[in-house]
């Protein structure tokens, strides 16, 4: 009686199936599948936003089973067997039963469950040897199809839209974070954007992204990223405080994603309280000098090259011409990269930075996010998404990267 909402061709589900096998084979090589447990890889690797488990062998058809959501599931998926389960004791013969047995060694994406299902998991298939597997899905995950990159840059034209094109004629000095934050809110929903972000590491979360102004750029914070922000609330310490007032004079950083098809573009954009002109120097001079670092990565992301050359080079850079202190964060804030991969996540693979040495692909998408932190002031800087192409990164989130004055 009902028809799914949309699908992912079976050729493109068929292309992840196969790319995992094939990192399977170096990541686990004794295994002769995967358990796939979080239920983003399962819509990765399915199309449907199941709750359950898939098991992908490495020889022969997959089987989904789901606790919830058959129906569904069946709808949304073209997989040949969509199976219900309620206990991990019957995970190995309904899988039999489909055609598609357990092998003795399995590997499993470990981070789609917690401790106590991982036990309970490892009790139930005790005659089984389970073996981390979450990198040979990170890595199929880490390249695009023209089927993603399609929803990617229709993404990104989006993000560049509500941010550049948009929002500087409803902003102004004198209107607090939070104001502006509902404001990002109603222009992010009226383009399309479908009202999620998702991150991948642990604990992490973020609600469409930071909003500071002024100081906040470099308010203590937890988050991993270098932008500071005060936030709703210590219990929510999302978005933009009501508390603090965008004050003339200062800087503003929008740092908010944009998702839309599950897929998400990250951007940053600064803007000021004040004309062109009344940019303060050291303001102006930090400001350029992350457009600069985020220009060379672009020209030189290219395949061959590895993050960790990436990184190595904006570091030194910041550190020969007196950047240092505060590149990519002021004191706790400084994180030790300046950019990720991004997909179905904020934070996918790779990070750019000290240590990853896997050369970039032709189909990457990364996110380059140079920022400087100005004690006392404000912290500045770009952020833009970027597909790997065979001659650079080619940024599909907008190409227009200074200081918004806004007054």
């Amino acid at each position: 009686m009902f028809d799914a909402t949309n699908h992912i061709p079976a050729a493109e589900l068929d292309r992840r199936h196969q790319a995992v096998r094939l990192h399977l084979q170096t990541v686990a090589p004794d295994a002769g599948g995967i358990l796939v447990f979080s239920r983003l890889n399962i819509y990765y690797l399915t199309g449907t936003f199941g709750q359950g488990v898939l098991w992908l062998p490495l020889t022969g058809t997959p089987v989904l089973l789901l606790r919830k959501g058959v129906a569904r599931g069946r709808l949304e998926s073209s997989l040949k067997h969509i199976l219900p389960f309620k206990s991990y004791s019957q995970l190995s013969s309904l899988c039999a039963d489909a055609g598609s047995p357990f092998t003795k060694s399995m590997a499993v994406v470990m981070a789609g469950l917690n401790w106590q299902l991982g036990n309970m998991l490892s009790a139930k298939l005790k005659e089984h040897t389970l073996i981390p597997g979450d990198q040979a899905v990170a890595l199929a995950k880490m390249v695009k199809s023209e089927f993603e990159l399609e929803i990617l840059r229709r993404c990104g034209a989006l993000h560049h839209e509500c941010l550049y094109n948009i929002l500087p004629g409803l902003i102004h000095p004198g209107m607090t974070e939070r104001e502006i934050s509902h404001l990002a809110w109603q222009v992010f929903f009226s383009k399309g954007h479908m009202g999620v972000l998702r991150m991948q590491a642990h604990g992490e979360e973020c609600f469409l992204g930071h909003v500071s102004a002024g100081d906040s750029g470099n308010y203590p914070s937890a988050f991993n990223g270098p932008l500071g922000l005060r936030g709703e609330h210590p219990g929510s310490a999302l978005m933009g405080s009501a508390y603090k007032v965008w004050e003339k004079g200062e800087p503003l950083m929008l740092d908010i994603g944009f998702q839309l098809e599950g897929y998400h573009t990250d951007k940053t954009q600064a803007y000021f309280a004040g004309p062109q002109d009344s940019i303060p120097s050291e303001i102006g001079k930090a400001h350029e000098f992350c457009i600069e670092m985020q220009n060379w990565v672009c020209t030189h992301a290219k395949p061959g090259v590895t993050p960790s050359e990436l990184y190595a080079y904006c570091i030194d850079q910041a550190d020969k011409r007196g950047f240092g202190e505060g590149f990519m964060g002021l004191d706790e804030n400084k994180v030790p990269f300046i950019g990720h991969g991004i997909g179905l996540t904020i934070d996918e693979f790779p990070p750019i930075a000290k240590g990853f040495d896997m050369p970039l692909q032709k189909g990457m998408v990364i996110a380059i996010e140079p920022k400087q932190g100005i004690q006392g002031v404000a912290m500045v800087g770009v952020e833009n998404t970027f597909e790997i192409t065979s001659d650079g990164a080619r940024s599909i989130s907008g190409d227009s990267y200074e200081m918004v004055p806004v007054f």
